[in-house]
């Protein structure tokens, strides 16, 4: 306990300021190809799992359709290899014209004519990280660009760059554009990721300049890079937690729920820890062949108005007890968001006790709470005095969310 005070008064601390482009207030939420469908541009032999106008037509239509653009799901997202391998006579980005027949502009259209938003994909450095052109020397034209398309997100990545000085001014350069624009467009930025290596990141700066930003690796679809996208952020929390907030968010990167790596409790984990983290939630899977089980957790409510919670802190982790961690998240209401997790890999189900007095630094239970579980199944666990204990059984890997509600 004595390792949350800290990190409990530096969330009492005025955050950074924002950008000040009046998008994700609350994380954003959409689709993104990366994950699951890489860099496929051979859409003969994949017509399916090519990057193709075929591929977002059909995930967009699927989103509007089956209630994901209702559960918050808004930005349909274009990763890298969109483009065709140069740009135009006048110096433009272009969609390769094979695979993308109408180019972006259309494409956009066809997004928002579905209630949805469309999110795309470029480089600080002169190529994009797969090979394609990149924006150096042409941050204001991209951006102009990328306006006139009608583009409401961009995903900035750090490849090629060439130096920490060239990153950096890359990265405000194409803020400050898209902003001249004057079209609200999100601003996903790799920033902190390339300069971790070498520096320590100034988050101050980059919530100045960023909508939200990636810290760490890449997410795979397995068990092991989800523990060390968290194990990570636990060791990192004192830096992470207090600048996040409403407009600038930490991206524990894509929710790879519905494809082939984990287990149902590790698939709960994801959704219960991200909603703590306050992460940006873009999927990367096949909307059009999901799991009605996967379909379920991914358009939660309960779980989703924790991520989207408006207070906009992020959770961390309040203790680590052998293969069991304490989590919380401070939401709006004198409430809070509670994830137990089980860390184990071996055996069954463990039960793991705590005290209520335990959270909120003594405060989300004082005098009475109540207490719901909201995954990986819901019920009301009643009414409780700030002096209770709770006993919770988990499955391993598995992770229990709860909220937690003074009275």
């Amino acid at each position: 306990m004595a390792a949350a005070v800290p990190l409990l008064c530096a969330l009492l601390l005025a955050a950074a300021a924002a950008l000040e482009n009046g998008v994700a207030r609350t994380p954003p939420m959409g689709w993104l190809h990366w994950e699951r469908f890489l860099c496929g541009t051979d859409c003969t032999a994949q017509p399916r799992r090519c990057v193709s106008e075929q591929l977002f037509t059909e995930m967009a239509d699927v989103m509007a359709a089956e209630g994901w653009r209702e559960a918050g799901y808004q930005y349909l997202c274009i990763d890298d290899c969109w483009a065709a391998p140069t740009r135009d006579e006048r110096g433009r980005l272009r969609a390769d014209p094979r695979r993308f027949p109408g180019g972006i502009r259309r494409l956009a259209d066809y997004v928002h004519a579905r209630g949805l938003k469309l999110g795309i994909y470029s480089d600080v450095g002169n190529k994009t990280c797969a090979g394609f052109p990149g924006s150096y020397g042409h941050y204001e034209l991209d951006a102009q660009t990328f306006a006139s398309w009608g583009v409401d997100l961009l995903k900035f990545d750090g490849c090629n760059s060439g130096s920490l000085e060239l990153l950096a001014e890359g990265y405000r350069r194409m803020s400050l554009a898209l902003n001249k624009t004057g079209r609200p467009i999100v601003y996903s930025c790799e920033w902190p990721f390339y300069l971790r290596p070498m520096q320590q990141p100034n988050y101050t700066e980059i919530k100045q300049y960023c909508n939200h930003w990636r810290n760490f690796f890449d997410v795979y679809d397995s068990w092991n890079s989800i523990k060390s996208i968290l194990e990570w952020t636990a060791l990192h929390q004192d830096s992470l937690v207090k600048i996040a907030g409403p407009g600038g968010w930490n991206d524990p990167d894509m929710l790879v729920i519905g494809n082939f790596g984990l287990s149902w409790d590790q698939a709960v984990t994801q959704m219960a820890m991200w909603a703590i983290m306050a992460a940006p939630l873009f999927m990367s899977n096949d909307l059009r062949r999901i799991s009605p089980e996967a379909k379920w957790l991914l358009q939660n409510k309960e779980v989703i108005a924790i991520n989207q919670d408006p207070l906009g802190r992020q959770g961390y982790r309040i203790t680590k007890d052998k293969n069991f961690e304490l989590w919380e998240r401070p939401l709006s209401g004198r409430a809070y968001a509670v994830a137990v997790l089980y860390q184990q890999e071996i055996g069954g189900p463990q039960n793991f006790s705590f005290s209520l007095a335990f959270l909120g630094n003594g405060l989300a239970c004082n005098p009475a709470c109540s207490v719901r579980q909201i995954l990986p199944s819901s019920r009301d666990w009643g009414v409780h005095n700030w002096v209770s204990s709770l006993s919770v059984e988990v499955n391993p890997t598995g992770t229990v969310l709860l909220r937690v509600a003074a009275l």
